[in-house]
């Protein structure tokens, strides 16, 4: 480059710099001057709806689900409207997302020496809950949605192989049709965990109708909520009558019964799983309110993915279904690790607060995991020779701690003003092409 090239290059780039405002964590005025923070959505709609619920159940007197001084209704009720809504013939009610996961995990007798395929990126209890069935956990990569990668699963499914856990994470769908496909050719039960995605959608239909049995949370971070709480649903009598009776201790009470005409199995030693009619009340009401709560973040969230979807070389969180997932955060993908670390410290200077992918664990580098730790040295999971030979570690999942390491974003909220929905967008173009070009 000769003198009479570099002086005005040098001119145009220092012109460039002087136009584009300063981040904040350079000195420059931060895009907001209080900090914007998510809430827990559900509870973010508690109102009288819930408090009548609740003092139903008062004046009956009768907080169990089954029996009481006046017939309780709140949890029956609460099944019909959420399979109604989920588009299934059955839903069961049960005290937490890990404890549906359990009973699915009975229903489809998952027992030792079956493997079970899930993401190595999703919550503790899609691990633990094969794990305590006696089975053995198989870990398979994420790809880009932070969803398991169906490319990655047919190198994984051995002869022992009996279900894949289809986890949808952070209000996204998986890429269901690849693994349903698979599932159906190697003839293998799908479990649908759609804790993080109460009321998303695959292809038109809710996620959780897709599988053998799909699975829900009602804790206090997902779309609804009692604080606590599950639901398994499926379309399949037996499975619902597996599920049922190991909910509550093995028994099959008339209630769920008469929904599938007689029962066709004997008993058999289950737990206790059932939801009380104060939860049932709560969730009953929530279930009523999904869909408003939906359109709010999902409206949010469009408005946000305008905002910045022109910005040059943007790169977004993977999403097999656009028009199904909830819209939990809008990520951007990053080179480098480093590049992506930079824009989490530049947007919370901003005062519009961003991070990595969030609700789970990398589970096969958990200290525990990798040891192989259970509640007895031996149990059943980890004593065969398969079992003993199983490795877990960072060596086993090296693209989903690279992917998770270069993906930042923001949360979404149902109750976020326009004005804060525009703080995101222009929080985000101003830090975003900053980074990218430093």
């Amino acid at each position: 480059m000769n003198r009479r090239t570099f002086v005005p290059t040098a001119a145009a780039a220092a012109a460039l710099a002087n136009a584009a405002p300063k981040l904040a964590i350079d000195g420059g005025t931060p895009v907001r001057s209080a900090t914007l923070r998510a809430g827990f959505w559900g509870s973010e709609f508690y109102d009288d709806k819930e408090r009548a619920e609740l003092n139903d159940v008062l004046d009956a007197k009768a907080p169990f689900r089954w029996y009481g001084p006046k017939p309780p209704m709140k949890v029956l009720q609460f099944e019909k409207e959420f399979a109604a809504r989920m588009q299934t013939r059955f839903a069961l009610g049960v005290t937490s997302g890990t404890a549906a996961l359990q009973c699915a995990m009975a229903a489809l007798e998952i027992g030792p020496g079956d493997e079970v395929i899930l993401p190595a990126w999703t919550w503790h209890s899609c691990f633990n809950t094969v794990v305590l069935a006696g089975g053995l956990p198989v870990i398979a990569e994420i790809d880009e949605s932070f969803n398991i990668d169906a490319g990655d699963i047919e190198k994984r499914i051995t002869p022992r192989t009996k279900a894949i856990l289809a986890v949808h994470l952070q209000g996204n769908p998986c890429n269901l049709e690849r693994v349903l496909a698979i599932a159906k050719q190697h003839k293998l039960r799908v479990i649908e965990d759609c804790a993080q995605s109460v009321g998303a959608a695959y292809k038109g239909k809710p996620v959780g109708s897709h599988g053998d049995i799909g699975i829900y949370s009602l804790q206090l971070n997902k779309t609804i909520t009692a604080g606590e709480g599950g639901a398994v649903v499926t379309n399949d009598p037996v499975l619902f009558e597996r599920a049922s009776r190991f909910h509550d201790l093995g028994g099959f009470r008339s209630q769920h019964e008469q929904q599938i005409g007689k029962g066709k199995l004997d008993w058999f030693i289950g737990t206790n799983f059932r939801m009380n009619e104060f939860t049932g009340g709560v969730l009953l009401a929530q279930t009523r309110k999904l869909d408003r709560i939906i359109g709010s973040v999902r409206d949010n969230a469009q408005r946000v993915y305008l905002g910045v979807r022109d910005l040059p070389g943007a790169k977004f969180r993977k999403l097999y279904d656009p028009a199904g997932e909830l819209g939990t955060g809008v990520f951007l993908e990053f080179p480098t690790k480093a590049k992506c670390e930079r824009f989490l410290s530049a947007m919370k200077a901003e005062n519009v607060p961003a991070g990595r992918p969030g609700g789970s664990v990398i589970l096969p580098t958990q200290p525990h995991i990798m040891a192989k730790r259970t509640l007895s040295a031996q149990w059943p999971a980890f004593q065969t020779p398969h079992g003993k030979a199983m490795r877990y570690g960072p060596e086993s999942c090296p693209r989903t701690i690279d992917i998770l390491s270069r993906f930042g974003g923001v949360l979404m909220d149902p109750k976020y003003t326009r004005r804060e929905t525009d703080d995101i967008i222009a929080a985000i173009r101003k830090v975003y092409p900053a980074v990218m070009g430093s």
